[in-house]
This record gives structure tokens, sequence and C-alpha cells, in this order.
């Protein structure tokens, strides 16, 4: 590993914030309301690098964010004397770390490269950086009326061009089905009204289906308009059982079959890959971007399509998560827009539903100068300093420190 000077030091902290939905959102193993989530802060020669953090669990694996917490504890000590470049070096040290902690580790440190050289990360990667794709908006689990109702907060919200409807409801296969009816008729209804394309319907079970059911289902739903389903079945710990299950139910499934909890890492999309269409990266799962470029670059080699998914993030997650838009077939980076207390600004609507990062070096992030985050750091003494950046050439080119705005 690289040792520096103490006196330039990597300095590390990390904070507690709370995020809540604004519309709660119920799946096939529950409902969140609002969660607590970790900012982890580097600060090395004048630059600071954001990473985001918290708890979350797929059925087959949890992580509690007081547990990763004291992870990010324990690291800090063993980070103050070492530099933030080359990442490569700080691997081994990162190895050992839950998904999610690692996570918060590596964007951090992709943060804090990309303002030290005052770039997006997704350029840093030689990526399309203007490039914009539509991101799905998410229908949680609940009574048909409900569901109607959500779905219409978010056309009065954005026009909502891409729809994914959870299913595996405890209330069984005919509830199910009586919310892909409902909500393939509101998009059917709105098209007739507002002409053009309409919305693109797609499904996530979150494992909530047996393979019985999924096979059950998914004639059925290609029939009602859906493109995709993703997950159907419980993710399993036994590896090859679970490709087993995919394998099983790949050839009876007319419609793009996306796998997410089954899909943690770059041997998660190898194992995959010859059954299923598409694997679901999200950055908690990942253990950051490191891994998630990997994937997402290896699933494009493979034929896969990819989706860039989210849970209960911030913008800060997302638009880390945003610098990968574009190798992504489905983004699904909606979490942010679904709370009343992010206490950052990052990915941009552009063109309606249109996602892209954020302009600005590293991830593209702002801090709110009202929020209580903000107000914390500033008490710790973490100033939000960065770069900031613009695709034409101008006085951020020499990589000098600029104020985050």
């Amino acid at each position: 590993m690289v040792r520096r000077n103490l006196r330039n030091a990597m300095r590390c902290s990390l904070h507690r914030f709370g995020l809540t939905k604004a519309v709660p959102l119920a799946i096939s193993r529950g409902t969140t309301t609002a969660v607590d989530h970790l900012l982890f802060v580097i600060e090395a020669e004048g630059t600071t690098g954001w990473g985001e953090t918290g708890g979350f669990e797929t059925g087959h694996r949890r992580y509690e964010t007081a547990q990763v917490a004291a992870e990010l504890q324990a690291l800090m000590p063993q980070l103050a004397d070492l530099s933030p470049e080359p990442l490569q070096a700080l691997e081994p040290l990162l190895a050992s770390l839950s998904p999610p902690a690692r996570c918060a580790v590596d964007l951090a440190l992709h943060d804090w490269w990309g303002q030290r050289l005052g770039r997006p990360v997704a350029c840093l990667w030689g990526l399309e950086t203007q490039r914009a794709v539509a991101t799905s908006v998410t229908l949680g689990l609940g009574a048909v009326p409900a569901v109607l109702e959500r779905l219409e907060r978010w056309w009065n919200q954005l026009p909502a061009s891409r729809i994914k409807l959870k299913l595996g409801s405890p209330e069984g296969l005919e509830h199910d089905r009586s919310l892909v009816v409902a909500v393939a008729a509101a998009i059917e209804a709105r098209q007739q009204r507002l002409g053009g394309a309409a919305a693109e319907l797609q499904v996530d079970a979150n494992g909530g289906w047996s393979l019985e059911t999924a096979r059950a289902m998914v004639a059925w739903l290609a029939d009602a308009g859906v493109v995709l389903v993703e997950q159907p079945l419980p993710p399993l710990l036994d590896p090859e059982a679970d490709a087993a299950q995919f394998a099983a139910l790949e050839l009876d499934c007319p419609i793009a079959l996306v796998a997410d909890e089954s899909c943690w890492n770059l041997a998660d999309v190898v194992r995959l890959a010859p059954f299923v269409d598409g694997i679901n990266i999200k950055l908690l799962k990942s253990g950051g971007l490191s891994e998630a470029l990997l994937m997402a670059r290896a699933a494009q080699r493979l034929g896969l399509g990819v989706m860039l998914g989210c849970y209960s993030d911030s913008a800060l997650l997302n638009g880390a998560a945003a610098q990968l838009l574009p190798l992504v077939t489905w983004p699904d980076l909606d979490s942010h827009l679904n709370l009343v207390d992010d206490p950052f600004e990052g990915p941009q609507l552009v063109q309606g539903d249109g996602l892209r990062a954020g302009d600005g070096a590293g991830l593209g992030l702002s801090l709110r100068p009202d929020s209580p985050l903000a107000e914390a750091l500033a008490h710790a003494g973490t100033p939000p300093t960065a770069t900031t950046w613009t695709p034409a050439p101008g006085p951020a080119a020499d990589g000098g420190p600029h104020a985050r705005p």
C-alpha cells in the first residue's frame, strides 16, 4: 500500500443521516418508510470525497446499518496514513469489508479521484457523460386504488415513460394479476388521451414467487404487455442451485428475465449469464463502483442488458450509480425522487424522465446548505470543498480546488 507523509495523511469521518420517503414502498418482503444512512468522508491534499451506505436485506442476506458503521469505524485508523491513490493499492484492505461498507469507501475514493482531477468519474472512464436515459419509477405493492393513485402521483411529477410494478404480493397471485391489469389499463388510457408511445411496463417480484408460480405468470405477463420480469424466484445462497432455478424458468420465459437479488458481483454475472437476459447492479450489493463497472462491461460483452437499481438511497448513491448510465439498458434510479429530506443533489432529470449524472466533478454531487447534514459537517469541521467541472474547457481543467456548489 502507498503510505504518505503524516502531515498530509488521509482524514476520514463518518456521519449518520436520515432519509424519509414521501410515499412508503411495499415489496414482497415488507414496507419501508424511512432509513438511516451513513456518509463516509475522506479528505486529503485539500480535496474531499464522499461515499454513502446503509443497511439492506435481500431475503437471503442482511446487513444492519449499525454493523456497517462499526466496520467503517474500525477501518478508519488503518486508512489514516495511506494515500487515496492509486485505488488499486487499497483493494487488499477493502476486500475483507462487507459489500455495503466497501461501497462507502469505494465511492468516497472515486469521488476524491474525480474531484482531484477536476472531472466526472464517468469522463475519466471514457464514457459519454451527457447521455440521458429514461429511468423507471416504482409502484409498490398495495390495494389497486392505492397503486393507481401512486401512479398518478408519479405522472404529476414527471412523464414516467417506464413503470416498474412490484409483485409477489402476500395476498397471492390473483392480487398480482389484478395489479398488472389495472396498471396496464391506466397506461393505455393515458396513451390514448395524450398520444405518443405508451409507457413501458416492467414487473419485479423481489423473489416472491415459486418456480411453479413464475412459470404460470411469465406467459400471462407477456400477453398483458409487460416487457420485463425481475427476480421472480427467491435468491439462494447456494450458487449452483440459484442458477439452476433460473435455468428451469428461462426456456419458458417469453419476456426479458433479469436477476437482481441473485447477482452481487462479476462472478455472479458470469454464473447467471446463460440463463438470464439481464442483471440489476446496485452499488450496495456490488461494494461500490469498482466492481459495478466490471459487471456492466462484462454484461455487455456477454450480451446481457444492464439494469441499474437502488434501495432507499439518496442522490449521493444514485449520483454515483449514474456514472454508469452510458452502459445501462434499464435505469431504475428513482429512490431519491421519493424523498422529502434528501441532503444531496446529484443526478439530473432532462427531457422529462431522462436521467444523467450531475455536472460536477467526481460523482457530480452537491450538499443542500440548509440540510441538517450540512450543519453537522460544518460543526464537525468537515468543509464540503471540491472541484467543479463543465464539458467545455474552462478553469476547472487544471484540477485546482474550487468551492463545491
